[in-house]
């Protein structure tokens, strides 16, 4: 339930980093994202990604909470973008792929010829997470608050959204290819 939460709030951040900088300092709100990256580090025990993740977002809470800015605060989605990044690369580098072994759990007997095409969506998702964390950036840096928390907090899930349904289809497509119906 705790986990839920935890991602709960991750996906919301935008929208309560928008809304809740009207009424709260910048330093509070730094110092309720250095505490819910310590608490999911301390639910995944440290490892791999969860204790790159709390590095970065407790290096960013701590520049938001020496400064009392907001702007380090709005480098997170840029984080959480640059982290599945480097998943997936990592993933390229070292298969299976981050799909493949998502696929994997569909589908155990993932058939070889199937292989080519779980890595090059893999590559595209980092494709993805480069554009995306590209757009945030930028509207971390130009953008008004309310474009950063449109883009971040809406556009940003619609685009993962619609890629996720993209991929569907062309992997049914793909399949049928495959198994020659």
């Amino acid at each position: 339930m705790l986990k839920a939460v935890l991602v709960a709030l991750a996906a919301l951040y935008p929208l309560v980093l928008a809304f809740g900088q009207s009424w709260i300092a910048p330093r509070w709100m730094a110092l309720g994202l250095a505490g819910v990256a310590l608490l999911r580090c301390v639910l995944e025990r440290g490892r791999g990604l969860s204790a790159l993740w709390a590095l970065g977002a407790l290096a960013l809470a701590a520049f938001a909470w020496a400064g009392n800015s907001v702007a380090p605060l709005k480098l997170y989605p840029i984080l959480v973008n640059a982290v599945l990044l480097l998943v997936f690369g990592a993933s390229l580098a070292h298969p299976p792929s981050v799909v493949e072994r998502l696929a994997r759990l569909q589908d155990p007997a993932l058939p070889d010829a199937a292989i080519p095409y779980v890595r090059r969506v893999t590559e595209v998702w980092c494709v993805f997470f480069v554009l995306n964390g590209a757009i945030s950036a930028a509207t971390a840096l130009w953008a008004s608050d309310a474009l950063w928390a449109l883009y971040n907090g809406c556009i940003a899930y619609v685009a993962i959204g619609l890629l996720f349904g993209i991929e569907w289809c062309v992997r049914q497509r793909a399949m049928r290819r495959v198994s020659g119906v």
